[in-house]
């Protein structure tokens, strides 16, 4: 993580603040804001203000995965790249079971767990590909991220050790 945060320090700070830069590294599918509040940790941002950039970084993607990726994913296929469509189409039905078990609050964990594979992408992805109400896996999504915020901050800046 810390070569992720010096090459975006050293690429993007020239011209953004710290700040924005983690907004940004949370906005990259797989890293989001698990990474992003690393980064907001390596680069000293205080906590709340990490927390603030790295939520709205991770909040920006889902609008547009939950009404677009159906029609991107369509565009793709029909241009060669129909290969990648199937295995992001896979991943999504390999955590088929899992949503559609505990529904709302199971695509809440899915997003807010910390594991490899999860996240506000992801959530967003399965939310659109299995038609799921919009309003409820935005909610779903939103405390996902919430969870995933509390268990990234606690982890990232330490707090572990002063709740103990």
């Amino acid at each position: 993580m810390e070569g992720i945060v010096a090459w975006f320090t050293a690429t993007l700070g020239q011209y953004i603040s710290a700040e924005w830069t983690v907004c940004i590294i949370s906005m990259i599918p797989l890293i989001e804001l698990r990474g992003g509040l690393i980064a907001a940790s390596l680069l000293k941002i205080p906590l709340w203000t990490a927390i603030f950039f790295c939520v709205l970084g991770n909040i920006i993607p889902i609008p547009f995965i939950l009404f677009f990726i159906k029609k991107i994913f369509h565009w793709m296929a029909d241009h060669h790249f129909s290969s990648l469509v199937e295995k992001m189409e896979a991943k999504a039905e390999k955590n088929r079971p899992k949503i559609e078990k505990y529904g709302f609050w199971g695509l809440a964990l899915f997003v807010g767990i910390p594991l490899p594979g999860t996240g506000a992408w992801t959530g967003s992805l399965v939310a659109a590909l299995f038609d799921m109400d919009l309003k409820k896996a935005s909610l779903s999504i939103l405390i996902g991220i919430a969870l995933a915020c509390i268990i990234m901050s606690i982890f990232s800046y330490g707090l572990l050790g002063n709740l103990i």
